[in-house]
């Protein structure tokens, strides 16, 4: 009951208000939410481009709508939409972190990337894994991208 209030709070202020470049796809329910992000900046890997993100609490993912969505290319979003960042690994999730919150984290993410790439063994992860996001033990050693 808990978990569902505190939604059901997100969502209303979600509703009223969101940081520029995010918005609400759809939330039809509490056990999915899909956001759009945009990147605000100049950042050639990113201008004019609309990527989508899936809630699956505690699941953050970007999903691959094509034509117009696609899984952005970076160093740590692998092809599939799995994302390696802290803040959505066992030991970085709080309940501090909320849907905007996570959002802005992965936003300012790609504002900050200059590489064109993705993670060493993409090709490979994507074809082998078969554990849930919130399941995978990612090694978190490069801070600069």
């Amino acid at each position: 009951m808990f978990a569902a209030k505190r939604l059901g709070k997100e969502l209303t202020k979600i509703h009223q208000t969101l940081p520029p470049g995010i918005s609400l796809v759809s939330a039809d329910d509490y056990k999915e939410w899909q956001m759009d992000l945009r990147v605000l900046d100049a950042n050639p890997l990113y201008l004019n481009n609309t990527y989508r993100l899936r809630f699956q609490a505690p699941e953050v993912t970007f999903v691959s709508v094509p034509p117009e969505r696609t899984v952005p290319i970076h160093p740590h979003i692998y092809s599939n939409g799995i994302i390696c960042l802290d803040l959505l690994g066992t030991q970085g999730w709080s309940p501090v972190h909320n849907v905007e919150s996570v959002c802005m984290s992965i936003q300012s993410m790609l504002t900050g990337n200059t590489k064109n790439e993705r993670p060493p063994g993409d090709e490979e992860f994507v074809r082998r894994n078969t554990q849930r996001p919130r399941d995978i033990r990612f090694v978190y050693e490069d801070a600069t991208v």
